[in-house]
């Protein structure tokens, strides 16, 4: 399916549908991929319930498939241009009328900081997979965390650099909001849930993303 982004840019998306679902998961990829990403979580979201929607974002590649979006645009955007195409989603999204969680993936697990703050009192939840000052600004994504009002789950892979820029953003999320996991064993981005990825640690790190789910939109 396509969107469309405030700048006429069309965003390539593949819809997940769960039969009766309990609220929609908007996917977003990690610097350098595509939806594809999703391609073997999000039929484990839709096994628990949950509808999910997997999108191209423009800056991208074809890490595990080709984007779409990505494809069709002119030069390389940069991280932030991508906003637009996780505000296309949540737009769709909000037109479901069911609870709405957004869920990032490096690069767009910081962008799904601002945008909720964005759509305050439109998003349930938010997820965050190896959140990090990636941008110019860095306090970019610490200033927005600390201006979120919904629920947020925080992780990464267990390298100390990642721990500790994951903790820095956790830590300014308003207290009794933050949920952090440290895995044992994991890797960069949502990819710690992956079993190919992630073969020691893929299991066990779906744990707490499903009980964060059950909280947010049981």
């Amino acid at each position: 399916m396509m969107l469309k982004a405030a700048d006429s840019v069309t965003v390539y998306a593949r819809l997940y549908p769960a039969e009766s679902p309990k609220a929609v998961v908007l996917l977003f990829h990690q610097a350098g991929s595509s939806k594809d990403e999703y391609a073997a979580i999000a039929p484990r979201l839709v096994a628990a319930g949950y509808s999910a929607l997997a999108i191209d974002q423009r800056s991208g590649g074809g890490l595990y498939g080709p984007n779409e979006t990505a494809a069709h645009v002119s030069g390389k955007p940069d991280y932030l241009a991508a906003a637009q195409d996780l505000q296309a989603a949540v737009d769709w999204g909000i037109a479901q009328k069911l609870p709405l969680v957004i869920w990032g993936s490096s690069y767009s697990s910081s962008l799904v900081f601002p945008l909720a703050v964005k759509n305050a009192g439109k998003i349930r939840g938010v997820l965050a997979f190896s959140p990090g000052e990636y941008f110019d600004d860095k306090h970019l994504v610490e200033a927005a965390a600390a201006r979120v009002t919904v629920p947020v789950y925080i992780t990464s892979s267990p390298d100390p650099e990642e721990v500790a820029a994951a903790k820095a953003i956790a830590d300014a999320v308003p207290s009794g909001l933050a949920t952090r996991y440290v895995p044992t064993a994991g890797v960069h981005g949502s990819s710690t849930l992956i079993a190919a990825k992630d073969p020691k640690g893929a299991e066990t790190n779906w744990l707490p993303v499903l009980s964060f789910l059950r909280k947010v939109a049981p």
